[in-house]
C-alpha cells in the first residue's frame, strides 16, 4: 500500500498534558522503517500545525475547553485525510488526544461511506450537556455521530454526521460517564465492554464488531486509543484505567481487522511519554499499527 503518515501533536481535548509528543515518541520507535520492511510505501506528511496553548481559550466555554483551537486542527487534519484517500492511499493518523479523530474520520467519510471501530477505555460519546470535565477528548465519537455542538459535528461546515451510529463498534470499554451511557443507548450505538471481552473473548467480539462496522459500507476506520490496554502493557497513556486489553488481545484486534479486507485508514492516539516507561507504549503503538497492516507471527 502507499500509507500517508500525519502526526497531530495536540493536547488540547484532554485534562492533562503530554500526549502532543505522542506523534514524535511514535516516530522515534521506527515507526517508518517498520512499515518499510512490511514492504509498504511511506509518504511522510509530517505535522498537523497545531497551535501554542497559550492561544487557546481554555475556559472561554467551561463544557468546550479549547473548542476554539481544536475545531481548525480537525478541520485541517479532515482536508488532508480527504486528499490522501482521494489519491488511493492509506492514511495513518498519530496522536495526540482522541479529538483530533474528528477530523480523520470526518475526512475519510467524505468519499466512502464508512464504519467505524473504536477501541478504548472510554466511549468518547458526551456532548456538552453530559461532560463532567468540558474535555473534548471525550466527545469526538458523538459528534461524529450527528451529537453535540454543531462546531464539533460540522468543523466549519453542515453539521451532519459523518458516520450512522449503527454503523459504530466500541470495543474494551471500561470507564463510562452516567449521561454518556444514556446518550450511547439513545443513539443505539453497540458497546462491547471489557465484561464482554472476558465472557466471550476477544475474537467472538470481534467477530461481532466487524460484522456492525462492515454491513453495508465501503469499509471502516479503525480509531485506537492506547488506553484500551491494560496499564500494565500501556503505562505512557493520557487517561489510563486498570482492568483493559492484554498485549495478545489488542494485537488480535488489529490482526482481525487487516484479515477483513476492509479497513480504509487508522489514528492511534493518547500516547504520552512524559507517563511512559522507556517509550513502552509508543513502542507498543508501533507494534499494533503493523499487525493491522498485516504483519503476522507466521
Amino acid at each position: 500500500m502507499d500509507i500517508d503518515l500525519i502526526g497531530v501533536p495536540m493536547d488540547f481535548g484532554t485534562g492533562r498534558r503530554g500526549v502532543d509528543m505522542g506523534p514524535s515518541a511514535i516516530r522515534y520507535a521506527g515507526l517508518n522503517e517498520s512499515i518499510q520492511a512490511l514492504g509498504h510505501l511511506i509518504h511522510e506528511s509530517g505535522n498537523i500545525e497545531v497551535p501554542i496553548p497559550e492561544l487557546c481559550k481554555s475556559d472561554a466555554e467551561p463544557t468546550l475547553r479549547n473548542i476554539d483551537c481544536i475545531v481548525p486542527v480537525a478541520r485541517n487534519l479532515m482536508v488532508r485525510v480527504a486528499e490522501i484517500i482521494a489519491e488511493g492511499h492509506f492514511p495513518i493518523t498519530l496522536g495526540g488526544d482522541h479529538s483530533l479523530s474528528l477530523g480523520s474520520i470526518k475526512g475519510a467519510a467524505q468519499h466512502k461511506k464508512i464504519g467505524v471501530l473504536w477501541v478504548d477505555a472510554h466511549t468518547d460519546f458526551n456532548t456538552p450537556q453530559t461532560t463532567p470535565s468540558g474535555n473534548i477528548h471525550g466527545m469526538p465519537l458523538a459528534a461524529l455521530a450527528g451529537r453535540g455542538d454543531p462546531r464539533l459535528v460540522g468543523l466549519g461546515g453542515e453539521p451532519t454526521a459523518a458516520v450512522s451510529p449503527s454503523r459504530i463498534a466500541v470495543v474494551g470499554a471500561r470507564a463510562i460517564d452516567s449521561g454518556e451511557r444514556e446518550n450511547l443507548r439513545e443513539a443505539g450505538v453497540r458497546v462491547f465492554s471489557m465484561h464482554e471481552v472476558d465472557s466471550y473473548g476477544i475474537s467472538t467480539v470481534m467477530q461481532q464488531a466487524l460484522d456492525i462496522v462492515t454491513r453495508g459500507t465501503d469499509g471502516f476506520y479503525l480509531s485506537f486509543d492506547l488506553d484500551s490496554l491494560d496499564p500494565l502493557y500501556a503505562p505512557g497513556v493520557g487517561t489510563p484505567v486498570p482492568g483493559g486489553l492484554t498485549y495478545r488481545e489488542a494485537h488480535l484486534i488489529c490482526e482481525m481487522a487487516a484479515e477483513s479486507g476492509k479497513l480504509v485508514g487508522l489514528d492511534f492516539v493518547e500516547v504520552n511519554p512524559i507517563l511512559d516507561e522507556r517509550n513502552k507504549t509508543a513502542a507498543l503503538a508501533v507494534e499494533l499499527i503493523l499487525s493491522a497492516l498485516g504483519k503476522r507471527v507466521w
